[in-house]
């Protein structure tokens, strides 16, 4: 995922900032596969989404999400996303 280029043309590899829609689904969000299928996207463990960050993250929406909650964790914010889930998580 690629950002806005630098002045020298090079570019910056900054993921976007989420918007609430995003947020919401982070913390609604089922992981559709793998060894943590169903638990909330916000909820899937760190080493889970460092693993997704040095092999790919899957393409499309599932992929562009994960990428964000990885940073989110990374930066010790999904307190900030917890108050979003629905009461079944």
């Amino acid at each position: 995922m690629t950002g806005k280029p630098f002045p020298d043309g090079e570019e910056s590899e900054i993921s976007p900032m989420p918007q609430l829609e995003d947020l919401e689904k982070m913390a609604n969000m089922k992981m559709p596969f793998g060894r943590f299928q169903g638990r909330a996207l916000i909820d899937l463990p760190e080493p889970y989404l460092v693993w997704f960050h040095s092999e790919g993250f899957p393409s499309g929406e599932l992929g562009r999400l994960l990428a964000q909650v990885y940073d989110i964790k990374l930066n010790g914010l999904e307190y900030l996303i917890k108050p979003l889930q629905s009461p079944e998580f």
